[in-house]
């Protein structure tokens, strides 16, 4: 059985522990920042501790029995809730995977404080800091390799077609990925995105100038994405 003093430095552990991915969260301005780390931790670690010890009185009736596991594990799948909360779906870009998976690992860490695995716990807060701040570079890294950029055309059906742009994307040797056509809101106007792979930005502006000065071009935009 735990004493008074073992139960508040576990929770005291956490709630240092947690704060610790919380700060890293917190400096990039998501909603679930170092308060929201903090009570996950904590609640994950008191949820253990029950879980372990909150049932000692009744074991010495006869046929019964503990499995803290049953407790702790509803954590795992609890946590989903909400960390799915925290997952925004923005112009079909999906944000806030990382911050749910952070407030995951973060309930793992309240876990393994809970159940008395320091070493566990300050491992795992390290790693975790690590993926987080540490890889966050590499990843940007990797990720430009595989962005592509939207060229956003308003144009005039009747005057130009579409295999006069492919044409000068070609010419311009700019890889296309896809076009998706709608229809605009007046008659004969389509608005077209444009999808290319990754090329130089110089190549993409120059691209977007050109068909700007083509017949029947009436608005071209540029993004990354």
């Amino acid at each position: 059985m735990l004493t008074e003093y073992q139960i508040i430095l576990r929770l005291l552990i956490s709630a240092v522990l947690g704060s610790l991915v919380g700060l890293e969260r917190e400096r990039l301005n998501w909603v679930a920042g170092l308060r929201t780390h903090m009570l996950v931790c904590v609640g994950a670690t008191l949820i253990m501790i029950v879980s372990a010890f909150g049932f000692a009185d009744i074991l010495s009736h006869e046929h019964v029995t503990l499995d803290p596991s049953r407790v702790a594990a509803q954590v795992v799948s609890g946590i989903g809730f909400l960390g799915a909360g925290t997952i925004i779906l923005r112009r079909e870009v999906v944000r806030g995977l990382t911050t749910a998976a952070s407030l995951w690992s973060v309930a793992a860490v309240g876990l393994a404080v809970g159940g008395g695995l320091y070493l566990a716990a300050l491992w795992g807060t390290a790693l975790i800091l690590i993926i987080l701040a540490g890889v966050k570079p590499l990843e940007r890294r990797f990720s430009r390799a595989r962005q592509t950029c939207l060229l956003i055309l308003v144009i005039d059906r009747r005057e130009l077609s579409l295999v006069a742009i492919e044409s000068a994307l070609e010419t311009a040797n700019l890889r296309l990925k896809h076009i998706r056509i709608q229809h605009g809101k007046v008659p004969h106007e389509d608005r077209l995105q444009i999808r290319l792979r990754r090329a130089p930005r110089p190549s993409v502006l120059s691209m977007a100038e050109q068909l700007r000065r083509l017949p029947g071009v009436r608005e071209v935009r540029h993004a990354g994405v």
